[in-house]
C-alpha cells in the first residue's frame, strides 16, 4: 500500500487506538443485554446517546432504523449466544429516507455520479409513527424473540434527546 492508500487514515488511528489498549476483549456478549437498531446517519452515535460504552450493546444500523430479516435474524443471535434480553429501535428526525420518495432517492444517487440503482428497494417511508410500530411489531411478533422487552424511540438530531414512541 502507498502513501495514497485511501484508507491509511483509519489505519493510523486504529493504531493509535489499539496502542490506547481502550479495546474490549474477552466475551462478545452485550453486557448490558440490550440491542440498539438505529439509522446509518453520521449524526447519530447509539452508545454515547444511550450512556453506553463498547461492549454494552449490540448494535444493528441500516438505513431508516428498519426491522429487516436481516436484523431479525442477528436479534435471534444476539438473544440467544450474545446475552440480548431487550431492544430498542430508534428512529431519527431529518431521516433522508422519510423525507424522499423511491425516485428521489434513485435521482440523488444518480446525481452523485452513482449508478442506475431502480433495481434497489430503499426503505422510504413517509409515516415514520407507522413504520417505528411495524418495526417494534415485527420483533415483538418474531417465535424466535417471544418475549422480548422492545421500545420505539425517537431520536432528535437537533437537540440529542429520546422520546419513547412504542
Amino acid at each position: 500500500m502507498g502513501s495514497d492508500d485511501v484508507f491509511a487514515d483509519v489505519l493510523a488511528a486504529n493504531a493509535e487506538y489499539a496502542a490506547r489498549g481502550g479495546w474490549v476483549s474477552g466475551r462478545a456478549k452485550a453486557e448490558r443485554g440490550l440491542a440498539v437498531v438505529t439509522c446509518i446517519d453520521s449524526r447519530i452515535e447509539p452508545l454515547a446517546m444511550l450512556g453506553l460504552e463498547a461492549g454494552d450493546a449490540a448494535i444493528f444500523r441500516n438505513a431508516g432504523a428498519r426491522v429487516t430479516d436481516s436484523v431479525l435474524n442477528s436479534l435471534v443471535l444476539g438473544r440467544y449466544l450474545l446475552g440480548v434480553d431487550r431492544v430498542v429501535v430508534v428512529a431519527h428526525t431529518d431521516c433522508r429516507v422519510a423525507t424522499a420518495s423511491v425516485d428521489d432517492l434513485h435521482a440523488a444517487v444518480a446525481a452523485a455520479g452513482g449508478p442506475d440503482t431502480t433495481d434497489v428497494a430503499f426503505p422510504v417511508t413517509t409515516d415514520q409513527e407507522a413504520a417505528l410500530r411495524e418495526d417494534v411489531e415485527r420483533i415483538r411478533s418474531s417465535p424466535h424473540l417471544d418475549g422480548l422487552p422492545v421500545a420505539g424511540l425517537f431520536y432528535d438530531v437537533h437537540t440529542g434527546l429520546l422520546a419513547r414512541r412504542v
